[in-house]
């Protein structure tokens, strides 16, 4: 006999908030006036990644900025530059990967705050704004090109920068491509969409592409789905970005919990971390708050990186 299961509700605390010395109140920025229907933000953070010895790393989108937050939650400006950081991601060999909209794919220096383009386009184009991405285990790194596409304009770009240089485009017909995270077998692709709300499904090919990309699952809202995590159980937890929520699905796509924001509705982007990586932290950046949450499951270690 099927039994219908309710998903367990999990509790949120504030782990971290923006300082005030670093909020940028009543400054105009081009990003809130395209993102935001120019009102006055003080910060937008997302991007949260752990370097391996232990500091948080988030960005600012709005002002271009990158923040190192330490394990006693000391804030520390790292970089500041004319761009638009969306994602962020420490590379194993413990380079700083950026996802910047307006200058494509970046490598920062921790130490001195220099930034450098890595990829700033293909064949000759821009990209159309760059947006997350995720590195796999061999160095291979994925991203999402958004830009400004949605159901109007099913364009969105998912590819892959391999190790050797090589960059594959492995789907150009995204609904707003944005977070993404791989299986712990590393043979499939979640990326997801936001403004389909929803999550897709892509089946990474022995020939290098992909195939059979279906829908993983369904939501709603006024947004969609951003930011996205792998526990060791091969559950995917979804930030959702309107709905105050990080939503735990199973392997086979059954909602099992429910994270919930106790600052705000903009869950932005989600990352494992903490004793035996079995706490969450969420990026709610309409508060510019981190928030944490002890979880059932570990995440899926990152490579190792240096120290």
């Amino acid at each position: 006999m099927y039994l219908e299961s309710t998903p367990a509700v999990i509790e949120t605390q504030v782990y971290t908030a923006m300082p005030e010395r670093f909020r940028k109140k009543d400054s105009f920025s081009p990003w809130a006036s395209a993102n935001k229907s120019g009102q006055a933000v003080d910060c937008f953070i997302e991007g949260p990644s752990f370097d391996a010895a232990g500091n948080l790393y988030v960005v600012d989108i709005p002002y271009g900025r990158i923040f190192r937050i330490s394990a006693q939650r000391e804030w520390t400006l790292v970089a500041e530059y004319e761009g638009q950081p969306n994602g962020l991601k420490i590379h194993p060999d413990g380079r700083i990967l950026i996802a910047d909209y307006v200058n494509g794919l970046l490598e920062l220096d921790p130490q001195s705050g220099r930034i450098k383009v890595l990829l700033g386009g293909r064949n000759g184009e821009s990209f159309k704004g760059i947006n997350d991405l995720n590195i796999a285990s061999n160095g291979d790194i994925y991203f999402t090109d958004q830009g400004q596409t949605g159901l109007h304009d099913p364009n969105g770009r998912v590819y892959r920068l391999n190790t050797d240089g090589r960059l594959d485009c492995l789907l150009d017909t995204g609904i707003s491509p944005n977070g993404l995270a791989l299986d712990r077998n590393e043979t499939v692709l979640y990326v997801a969409m936001t403004r389909d709300n929803a999550v897709w499904r892509m089946p990474l090919t022995s020939q290098g592409g992909t195939a059979k990309v279906g829908r993983f699952c369904s939501m709603f809202g006024a947004s969609g789905p951003d930011g996205m995590a792998m526990d060791e159980a091969g559950n995917l937890a979804v930030a959702h970005a309107s709905l105050g929520q990080v939503f735990l699905f199973a392997p086979n796509g059954e909602l099992i919990a429910r994270v919930k924001s106790c600052a705000g509705p903009t869950c932005t982007n989600v990352a494992y971390g903490g004793k035996d990586r079995c706490q969450l932290f969420i990026t709610e950046s309409h508060s510019g708050s981190i928030l944490v949450a002890d979880m059932p499951h570990p995440g899926i270690a990152q490579p190792r990186q240096r120290t």
